[in-house]
């Protein structure tokens, strides 16, 4: 019976015309999200002069790297990047350092406020970054940190961004973190408890260990959110030497003329960071998005 049934051929699934017209849709929604990149690359590669001369809907006759390396020493993108990694690791680290602890707390102790608790954390997530931008402005100027910021107070300072960056990412990691430690085995807790392990060992060696997917998919997320930021760092920040790598754009628009190929050559070297960090983490980030959905 074996035999015969090995010699069969095997019948092939028909084609459906619902599954044809998903991949069509797929695939045509994958072009439209990649059209605006790929006229990106296609104007940052063609001098501007034959673009104005031809036409950007035109088949080029010069590619080259020209416009790459004119915007990376036109606009000091090394100094920016350098600004940028200031704000951005110590940032992504306190943030995730500060809500794990908020989600430990709230997820493994049981106690009466402990669902508000991480209500009023979440809650700041859902508050207009634009509501509050003039009472913060003020405040940022009132403070006074002579000799820990350049200029003396928190504002104008990479402290700042900092700070503003974990006051408003902190809410929905720990929002994140406290539903994926919900999801880890309670007997963990209490055989650690009762072999006599403190509260640190049991935060620090035990539960952060087990969350390092969704510790690594968060720490993905923010260092794209972070690293994008352009609205604090235009409100809080003054003095052009200290704005992150989003401000360097500017230096290539001047009072009376803009190459449009020299931003878009600008904007794709911007983008190379997280791209880098997307592929260092792709693993991690996915695992940390799917591993919940398979429990409970």
């Amino acid at each position: 019976m074996s035999t015969v049934s090995n010699a069969l051929p095997k019948q092939r699934n028909p084609i459906r015309p619902a599954r044809v017209l998903l991949h069509t849709f797929l695939a045509l929604t994958a072009l439209a999200w990649l059209a605006p990149l790929l006229w990106a690359v296609f104007s940052a590669l063609r001098p501007y002069s034959e673009t104005s001369n031809r036409g950007y809907v035109s088949w080029p006759h010069t590619l080259n790297f020209d416009n790459f390396k004119n915007a990376f020493e036109q606009s000091d993108m090394t100094h920016y990047f350098m600004n940028t990694l200031v704000i951005a690791v110590p940032a992504v680290l306190l943030t995730l350092f500060l809500s794990s602890m908020v989600a430990f707390y709230v997820a493994r102790f049981d106690f009466r406020v402990n669902l508000f608790l991480l209500l009023v954390f979440t809650a700041g997530n859902l508050l207009p970054q634009q509501v509050i931008i003039t009472p913060l402005y003020r405040m940022y100027l009132l403070t006074n940190l002579p000799g820990i910021t350049a200029s003396g107070k928190l504002y104008d300072s990479a402290l700042g961004l900092v700070l503003i960056h974990v006051a408003f990412q902190s809410g929905f990691c720990a929002f994140v973190l406290s539903n994926y430690m919900r999801s880890l085995p309670h007997e963990l807790t209490e055989a650690a408890l009762v072999d006599g392990a403190s509260v640190w060992r049991l935060y620090w060696q035990i539960t952060l260990p087990l969350c390092k997917p969704a510790m690594a998919a968060l720490a993905t997320l923010l260092s794209i959110w972070i690293y994008n930021d352009f609205f604090w760092a235009l409100v809080l920040i003054s003095t052009g030497e200290n704005m992150p790598i989003t401000s360097a754009l500017n230096n290539l628009s001047g009072q009376y003329f803009t190459d449009p190929n020299l931003v878009a050559a600008g904007s794709l070297l911007t983008a190379i960071p997280t791209l880098l960090v997307y592929f260092a983490l792709q693993k991690q980030f996915v695992s940390g998005l799917t591993l919940g959905s398979a429990k409970g």
